[in-house]
């Protein structure tokens, strides 16, 4: 547990400390949210490639909305790469920037007939060589389509809480996922990600979170600022 003792003005902790502080947040997440899971719902690793890509800028409940209608009219790669890209337009304009993303998923979709028989590869490096896929989108495929535990998916909510907690002092996604594989047991990269997607959605909101509900604040170096702010200011006042 983190020690309040009201003098330090920085949380500080060793690297075995940090380890085990995580270990003991793990597993309350775990407890906490038994059901997390993707939320881009699917049904191959075409749909969760081609859902990844439309969440971009999105919600996850438009995407949702939007990818059984794609999918009706588009079931596979081929008939992707070959429809009439305003036809996809059409479709995915709800979810924003829908001129790059028609693009992104039509080029991913001749790549995927033309090099790999229309199926989705299941390596990093192939899936990254993809228009509009980068690290992140291929750890959402690789981790929840095809099970492989190669890397943490690191969305603006577990950038976010991964900063909060302490467990990395990082803005750049792929460092912040360097930090998360140092502390977290690989068997977990997956499902880490939707742990803390989960509670930044429910409870660590990214403008107020909600810390006097928190499970995690003994755990939590915001937390505890928070606490000792509101200390501070209450006997100023």
């Amino acid at each position: 547990m983190i020690k309040r003792d009201g003098l330090k003005k920085k949380f500080r902790e060793t690297a075995a400390a940090r380890r085990k502080r995580c270990d003991q947040i793990l597993a309350l997440l775990k407890k906490m949210y038994p059901d997390a899971h993707c939320a881009l719902v699917h049904q191959s690793p075409l749909e969760l490639l081609v859902a990844t890509i439309l969440s971009a800028q999105c919600t996850d409940v438009r995407v949702n909305m939007v990818t059984p209608i794609l999918f009706r009219r588009f079931p596979d790669a081929a008939s992707l790469a070959a429809a009439d890209i305003s036809h996809i337009e059409d479709i995915i304009k709800s979810t924003g920037f829908f001129r790059a993303k028609a693009k992104s998923i039509q080029h991913t979709a001749r790549q995927l007939v033309e090099a790999h028989g229309g199926q989705v590869p299941n390596s990093m490096e192939e899936l990254t060589a993809f228009r509009g896929v980068g690290r992140k989108t291929a750890n959402v495929v690789l981790g929840n389509a095809f099970g492989k535990q190669i890397g943490v998916v690191v969305d603006t909510h577990v950038g976010r809480l991964a900063r909060r907690l302490g467990l990395s002092q990082h803005d750049d996604p792929e460092k912040v996922e360097t930090d998360l594989m140092s502390l977290i047991p690989q068997s977990d990269w997956t499902l880490v990600s939707h742990l803390l997607i989960a509670h930044g959605r429910a409870v660590c909101a990214a403008r107020k979170p909600a810390c006097e509900r928190c499970q995690l604040a003994g755990l939590c170096p915001s937390a505890f600022q928070a606490a000792r702010q509101s200390q501070m200011t209450g006997r100023k006042s």
